[in-house]
């Protein structure tokens, strides 16, 4: 019989999966990838952005438990916006920070979900 984890363990492969397909459809076009407009005014992604962000949640994985979910969020939205192209680091910071409060009140106060508190203890 099936638990209440059947539908997040099914709907956690299934987004897997699909990622999947989209990277090997996004590493194995055969167009180059710039990161300037192409003809049809989609911006181009470089294969680097690409091993970044992917690694940039890796590491937000891995140390979320020490890190705490108010910092690790904010350092995480912080890493993904600057890999993804925001230079300005004041509204990328102001913008990280603005979200992580924001999650961290909707999940932790409004919702009442523990998530780990870190160190900073919040």
């Amino acid at each position: 019989m099936a638990g209440t984890g059947m539908f997040p363990l099914i709907l956690g492969i299934l987004l897997m999966f699909l990622s999947c397909i989209f990277l090997l459809k996004l590493l194995y076009q055969h167009k180059k990838t710039t990161t300037k407009r192409d003809s049809g005014g989609e911006v181009r992604r470089s294969p680097v952005q690409l091993i970044l962000f992917f690694g940039t949640m890796v590491l937000a994985t891995a140390f979320f438990d020490k890190l705490g979910y108010p910092l690790a969020s904010f350092l995480l939205l912080a890493a993904l916006l600057r890999t993804l192209g925001m230079k300005q680091w004041t509204l990328n910071i102001l913008l990280s920070l603005m979200t992580a409060a924001a999650s961290y009140f909707l999940f932790v106060h409004w919702l009442q979900i523990p998530l780990p508190k870190g160190f900073i203890g919040l």
